[in-house]
């Protein structure tokens, strides 16, 4: 059975605050717990005036100490940002306070720009490169193999997810029989490759007999399709400011992008964000179903930069009542 799970950066949309982008995002969490999503995931990003998750695992615990079940984690933390040691203690004081419910993403992209990598990373000068070298670290960090502690951290069982957008992660997956989740939603057009490099490579581990493969994909799901499509143009809008180096908080829906962006830019949008299901109930299901027969995912993870919280709760909801979530949908 296909998982499905929610990926939320806790977006500040125009006129709004960080704090009301906190407590949406609490209560869409709460929301998909109800409706029977597999996880609740936040990401990493820095220096955005447009995403309010910069600081992933406190958030973490903000979601995981208002709700009960659902599994909350990262995805993802940016691990060349941090010491191997401090991702260990955090994310082993989640899985103390919360056991049985937290997931570890990791992704190797600073989450930013060069400036704020630079800000963050420090003398360091990590750029990702020695990524898998930072993994085994940290992985010892948990297995108690460092001469250092890690406490809390040291001798739980955190599942560790690898993040990607291209092939380097994808083949680390594979090599160390990890799970994988590709950043479909931004990265649509190495999406295939990337996922049919981890399947045909997958050694097993004592992690995983068999590869499981999630796909994070944009979903703006309506009770019409021209509503989803008027829901839509936030995130279009949103992705039109990073390309004109413009970046500010998510905007509220147009009734057209026509005349908002030149010819050269829409196409930059549509190879960015065209694999992004958007419509009614039946061209979601429609569209869902040649996505998963397509990439073989076990799970998908749905990304919904929607101006309303109404109207992403709604969303959100249309899609479990799709796959009857509710009752139905293990928790993996």
């Amino acid at each position: 059975m296909v998982q499905f799970s929610v990926l939320d950066v806790s977006p500040i949309i125009a006129g709004g605050t960080v704090a009301d982008s906190l407590r949406n995002t609490l209560d869409l969490a709460r929301h998909a717990e109800r409706w029977g999503y597999t996880r609740f995931w936040l990401a990493e990003h820095h220096n955005s005036p447009s995403i309010a998750s910069s600081a992933t695992s406190v958030v973490i615990a903000h979601v995981a100490a208002g709700t009960s079940t659902i599994r909350v984690g990262s995805g993802g933390i940016m691990l060349p940002n941090h010491a191997s040691l401090v991702i260990a203690e955090q994310f082993g004081t989640l899985e103390s306070l919360y056991p049985g419910r937290i997931d570890l993403g990791l992704g190797r992209a600073p989450g930013t720009d060069h400036l704020a990598a630079s800000a963050l990373r420090g003398k360091s000068g990590r750029d990702g490169h020695d990524f898998p070298d930072q993994l085994a670290e940290l992985r010892a960090y948990f297995s108690g193999r460092m001469p250092v502690r890690a406490i809390p951290g040291e001798g739980l069982d955190i599942p560790i997810w690898l993040l990607g957008s291209s092939d380097f992660s994808a083949r680390l997956a594979a090599e160390l029989g990890l799970p994988f989740s590709f950043a479909g939603h931004f990265s649509p057009l190495a999406l295939m490759p990337a996922l049919e490099l981890y399947h045909r490579n997958f050694q097993p581990s004592k992690v995983l007999a068999e590869p499981y493969a999630m796909v994070a994909v944009n979903v703006i799901a309506a009770d019409t399709d021209e509503e989803a499509e008027r829901l839509a143009t936030s995130g279009q809008q949103l992705f039109l400011s990073f390309i004109r180096n413009t970046p500010g908080p998510l905007p509220a829906p147009v009734k057209s992008m026509e005349g908002l962006w030149t010819e050269r830019e829409k196409v930059a949008l549509q190879q960015n964000l065209g694999s992004a299901i958007v419509g009614s109930p039946d061209t979601v299901k429609q569209k869902l179903e040649k996505l998963i027969k397509d990439t073989r995912a076990n799970e998908i993870m749905a990304v919904a930069h929607i101006y309303e919280h109404k109207a992403r709760l709604r969303s959100y909801e249309i899609l479990a009542d799709l796959y009857q979530l509710n009752g139905s949908n293990g928790k993996a």
